[in-house]
């Protein structure tokens, strides 16, 4: 090893092959942050062919959470950014797939949800030609995060939150690109479409691929976790996480991005997607599903949250065993019990904006 160059030899676990030990090129201590990306250990890929890559952004779990990469000519679209956690392992992935961090020309936040960009000053840090794009509703705090952070806190709480999501760098406002509804992006002779698309948040947009005619779709078309596969395909159920879940917007952003006919949707919350027009009547009917849910609960506070909990919790794994889900009762919950919560608390938010009258 030549001198001079910071790394030393480390042998490294495999997650998820306990009994493989395989060696990495790691860092020293104090090693400039290029060598540490070129040396650390990869996140988990998924390489789709069309230049779109995922790769794990490592939250909570491997396969909650994706970073989707669009390459094209040598010039390279970052689609989400997970926390500050995931990116090392991002620019690890881009020194693996010999991309100069100049080649970055954007960075696009399909919201400001710290899970989908938490990472994004930090990342903007270390990819000095990039542009942040999001929805003009969503500038402001990525220029000043101070809000956004206290509204996060009062969800997890000041130590879950630092733990959990890591330091959120504001990006300079200079560097932020407000992208109005239908606003088209140049990729080197690729062209992405954003769309406004409320429902889960009002400052949401979605990013159509012309290329692999497929939808980047953060949380507007909701979740699908790979464990959840079966012979029938993909399972799927909308998030309705604090604070501005709308599900009137929601159905028509969804019906929106089916009007174009896609062939695949790209979901943060996993990956790639087919079977659209059964996924697509499967999400309108856990919407209408959950609203009734949350009507249906009676009382206030801790009470009505825990029914509204209760409520999802069994219409899911009644779902669950109709896609022919064979997994066991522990793992499903283990599985759904942090969307189970945080959609509950979106839907008594919802309940309470939006009495019956």
């Amino acid at each position: 090893m030549p001198c001079g160059c910071a790394t030393e030899m480390r042998s490294v676990r495999r997650q998820g092959s306990p009994h493989r030990t395989v060696h990495a090129i790691m860092p020293a201590a104090g090693a400039p942050a290029h060598i540490r990306a070129r040396t650390m250990p990869l996140p988990q890929l998924a390489d789709y062919g069309d230049g779109i890559i995922a790769v794990d952004t490592g939250y909570c779990r491997p396969g909650l959470a994706a970073i989707h990469l669009l390459l094209e000519n040598g010039r390279v679209a970052v689609v989400d950014t997970g926390t500050a956690h995931s990116v090392d392992g991002l620019m690890a992935v881009l020194a693996q797939q010999h991309i100069d961090p100049d080649h970055v020309d954007y960075v696009i936040l399909t919201h400001v949800h710290l899970d989908h960009a938490g990472g994004a000053g930090e990342l903007m840090r270390r990819l000095p030609q990039a542009r942040t794009v999001v929805h003009p509703r969503g500038v402001r705090h990525l220029a000043d995060p101070s809000k956004l952070l206290e509204g996060v806190k009062a969800v997890y709480g000041a130590d879950e939150t630092s733990r959990r999501f890591g330091p959120v760098v504001p990006i300079p406002a200079e560097r932020i690109m407000p992208a109005e509804d239908r606003m088209r992006l140049d990729l080197g002779g690729r062209e992405l479409l954003l769309l406004d698309t409320p429902g889960h948040a009002r400052h949401h947009l979605c990013i159509h691929d012309a290329r692999s005619n497929a939808f980047f779709t953060g949380d507007t078309f909701g979740l699908s976790y790979r464990e959840f596969d079966t012979a029938r395909g993909e399972f799927i159920f909308p998030t309705t996480t604090p604070v501005q879940f709308d599900p009137d917007a929601m159905h028509r952003s969804i019906d929106r991005l089916m009007q174009m006919d896609p062939g695949h949707m790209f979901l943060t919350h996993y990956g790639r997607v087919g079977n659209l027009d059964r996924l697509a009547g499967d999400l309108h009917d856990c919407i209408d599903a959950f609203t009734a849910i949350a009507r249906q609960a009676s009382g206030t506070g801790a009470h009505r949250h825990r029914l509204i909990r209760e409520g999802l919790q069994h219409m899911l794994l009644e779902r669950l065993a109709g896609h022919g889900c064979h997994l066991g009762l522990e793992r499903k919950l283990e599985l759904l019990d942090m969307d189970i919560e945080l959609n509950a608390q979106g839907l008594g938010i919802w309940l309470d904006s939006h009495p019956l009258r």
